[in-house]
């Protein structure tokens, strides 16, 4: 993999619908989504760590690697700033979030083979709506900020979720090059097929790949279901830098799902089946998880039809 903390011949596994899971299983409140919320309340702190560890264990029992990330999805400049907190407010929280990844994973150090410690990093507007008009330009500066910020803690890749139009893809990774942190991006697609701004998968993939050099990490996919990105993907060359894929439980629209108001946890059997099958297809898609309604459930049924 390009500029990637992970091994070529591994597979790994990440963590799965965290955010979720916090809400909809264990009852706490993630104001404007920002799991790092509850750093300050001792009894989420112990639901994140135990939950954390049960999918850990699906790791070690499957022998896969772990990248796992962690609380900030929500701790970009102008969330944080919502939240109530300043830039240097924002670095105080980005370490504790990657220390407590540190904690709860130091217990794997010798039953998983190897544990990438990555930060996510969310959009900076709205993660279903078409990114705003954010260029390239600013999308660099400002990301830079939270970038900065997890590459001091000594995290090994950034996560940029749910990215969903082309600049803010194309500047966050210049903005991790220049900072010097390994940065994988991962698209979102909508009932279409698109990106919500418009372009297709391939497009985005394209066009960013040529617009920084090709140093991300690697692309990937979260927050869709298999009904989703299935017809986006093909076999051309492109598809050789797509190594994630983090699909939801349930094949429900996004903004649908979102006002149920409890946890669709969809089919965890068929769900690993679907997955498995696009491993085969692209053996190269070698880190899976989950992404929302998603838990250790299915990460074991991934797991079991991939290994």
């Amino acid at each position: 993999m390009t500029n990637s903390p992970l091994r070529d011949d591994l597979f790994y596994l990440t963590e799965a619908g965290t955010e979720t899971e916090v809400m909809y299983k264990h009852g706490h409140e993630l104001p404007h989504f920002a799991m790092f919320t509850l750093l300050e309340n001792p009894k989420a702190v112990d639901d994140i760590t135990a939950m954390y560890h049960r999918y850990l264990d699906v790791m070690a029992e499957a022998g896969t690697g772990a990248m796992i990330c962690g609380l900030e999805y929500r701790l970009s400049p102008d969330w944080a700033a919502l939240l109530g907190h300043d830039d240097q407010e924002l670095a105080e929280i980005q370490k504790r979030c990657t220390d407590l990844l540190q904690d709860v994973s130091a217990p794997y150090a010798n039953s998983i083979p190897h544990i990438v410690i990555g930060g996510c990093i969310g959009p900076r507007g709205d993660a279903y709506g078409k990114g705003g008009a954010i260029t390239a330009d600013e999308a660099e500066a400002y990301h830079s900020t939270q970038l900065a910020a997890l590459k001091a803690t000594g995290a090994d890749i950034a996560c940029a979720h749910t990215f969903n139009n082309i600049p803010e893809a194309i500047g966050i990774v210049r903005a991790a090059e220049s900072i010097g942190l390994p940065i994988a991006i991962y698209f979102s697609l909508d009932s279409r097929s698109r990106l919500n701004s418009g372009p297709t998968l391939r497009e985005a993939v394209e066009t960013t790949e040529a617009e920084t050099g090709g140093v991300a990490a690697f692309y990937g996919l979260n927050c869709s279901h298999p009904v989703e990105f299935e017809p986006a993907i093909d076999d051309g060359a492109w598809m050789s830098r797509m190594r994630s894929v983090r699909p939801n439980a349930s094949k429900m629209e996004k903004i649908a799902l979102c006002k149920l108001g409890h946890l669709e946890d969809g089919d965890p059997v068929e769900l690993g089946e679907q997955m498995g099958d696009l491993h085969r297809r692209f053996p190269q898609t070698n880190v899976l998880g989950g992404c929302c309604g998603t838990d250790e459930r299915h990460l074991r049924e991934i797991a079991r039809n991939v290994l």
